[in-house]
């Protein structure tokens, strides 16, 4: 069972981490459509490939994020009855979701992806603007199947953390940091 506990553990760091540092895109986010806004409006100047880095910063946030977000409990569920639920019967119905809904959306994901990602591979795939737009739409391509493996792998630790709380192996299901998750 500690074992297990560790698994679950291991995962959430390693999600924590990769969330944290791409959050930090963000702030780049900003900084740039800041200097996209400033160039234009104030020299005259535009540039595709600045302003398409934003998309693909947004990009990489919105999918590399997305595990993240489930170590912290930060998805929207529309169970209605998750938020007046016991603890018990959270881990039963985030076991229960897991196995109906989110492992086989990710799965579903990452099989209709796979011929997209690997076709935009085939040919190094590059903007559709060209030499003025950024030259790698392939490894942007390729967050469509980052998305659903590190949203799997989270999914994997919360079964694994819920299980072990309803055999009474550990006392809450707490996340990363030592807090006990608010759902819980």
């Amino acid at each position: 069972m500690a074992h297990l506990k560790r698994v679950a553990d291991a995962i959430d760091v390693v999600n924590d981490w990769i969330g944290r540092t791409i959050a930090w895109l963000t702030l780049g986010m900003v900084l740039v459509e800041f200097t996209v806004v400033l160039s234009r409006y104030v020299f005259g100047l535009g540039s595709t490939l600045i302003q398409e880095s934003i998309v693909y910063m947004h990009a990489i946030v919105f999918l590399g994020c997305a595990g993240y977000a489930l170590v912290y409990n930060g998805h929207v569920r529309c169970d209605i009855f998750y938020a007046a639920a016991t603890p018990r019967t959270r881990a039963i119905i985030d076991i229960i979701g897991t196995f109906v809904f989110l492992l086989p959306m990710c799965i579903l994901i990452g099989w209709m992806g796979w011929p997209y990602v690997k076709a935009s591979w085939a040919v190094l795939e590059t903007s559709q603007e060209g030499r003025l737009g950024i030259p790698a739409v392939f490894l942007l391509k390729t967050m469509i199947l980052v998305f659903p493996a590190l949203l799997a792998v989270q999914a994997v630790s919360l079964v694994l953390q819920s299980a072990l709380f309803l055999t009474g192996a550990i006392p809450s299901r707490g996340r990363i940091d030592g807090s006990v998750d608010p759902a819980a």
